[in-house]
């Protein structure tokens, strides 16, 4: 173990209290745990593996938390606040949070890197679509608004979850079928997306040339992906940069297209040649496009490993 100088940790939940990277410390390692209820099934799983590095290679090797809703927190009031009763938001920090912060932030920068733009001068929307998926509205190198909310749950249709739905649906779905709302919540978050509506797989691979209810699965997915795309282009007054990361963004050349072709009023035109392209950074709107469209592969570990060589390289250690 000696050779190992310091170790970085994905937190999944950093609530208000982290807005970037820290050293871990005996306090910071308190606030992870105070914040755990919004996230009971990662931030404890976090905490432990914080807690066996500092078993296996004792107090004086350096660890760094790197938080998922850390690069959301620029998110102004008007954006994170739910319209409920604002002492929920004061007693129990209900907020949009937002997740997959550190890969919206890898690809917002990249992005800015390849087409050679200072970040602080774009209007980017980040799509992260795997499994999970959420997209992000980044104006001047900031978050203005993301798809997730509290939980992972919110937002576009997922592979097993259902997104953004009308809350009524929970009660209604609890009488109707005499579910607790815990059974009614696990509906959404594992058995709803992508596997509810088509009946038979969470796996786009299986969507994308399924039979017809998987083809309204498919034409879901595109419509929220769509719907989110106009709402955050009108938040930010425009849009200069549309980027695709992640799973199915990175490794699906017909989701791209759909999403790209349903944006043509915007002078976004998909390059057919380039989009075949997988898993590697390349630009896939034509050179005439008034919106640049790209696939960037997420780098989220490179993100913590930078992150964590910043906070020690100037530690005295």
């Amino acid at each position: 173990m000696k050779e190992i100088h310091a170790v970085g940790h994905r937190v999944v939940h950093g609530g208000e209290k982290f807005s970037e990277s820290v050293l871990v410390t005996d306090e910071i390692i308190k606030e992870i745990e105070d914040v755990s209820d919004l996230a009971p099934l990662h931030n404890p799983a976090n905490l432990l593996g914080i807690t066996a590095c500092k078993d296996l290679m004792g107090e004086d090797t350096p660890q760094v938390a790197v938080f998922d809703t850390a690069f959301h927190q620029t998110m102004d009031p008007e954006y994170f606040l739910y319209a409920i009763p604002y002492e929920y938001y004061t007693k129990h920090k209900i907020r949009r949070y937002g997740f997959h912060g550190t890969s919206h932030k890898y690809v917002a920068h990249r992005t800015c890197e390849i087409l050679k733009r200072d970040i602080q001068e774009q209007k980017i929307i980040t799509c992260h679509l795997g499994n999970g998926a959420s997209l992000a509205a980044v104006k001047d190198g900031k978050v203005i608004d993301t798809s997730m909310g509290f939980t992972p749950l919110a937002g576009i249709m997922m592979g097993t979850r259902s997104g953004d739905i009308d809350p009524s649906i929970l009660e209604y779905l609890c009488k109707k079928e005499n579910l607790t709302i815990e059974q009614a919540t696990t509906i959404l978050n594992k058995k709803s997306g992508l596997l509810g509506v088509s009946q038979q797989s969470s796996d786009m691979r299986d969507i994308e040339y399924g039979d017809k209810q998987a083809q309204l699965a498919l034409d879901i997915y595109i419509n929220r992906i769509v719907h989110f795309i106009g709402a955050y282009t009108a938040l930010m007054g425009g849009l200069d940069a549309i980027v695709f990361t992640a799973g199915v963004g990175e490794r699906g050349p017909l989701i791209r297209e759909k999403v790209i072709n349903r944006l043509n009023y915007m002078g976004i035109h998909i390059d057919e040649q380039a989009n075949e392209k997988k898993a590697e950074e390349v630009i896939i709107s034509t050179a005439g496009s008034k919106v640049t469209a790209l696939v960037v592969p997420t780098e989220e570990e490179l993100m913590i490993a930078n992150d964590t060589y910043t906070i020690v390289e100037n530690l005295d250690i």
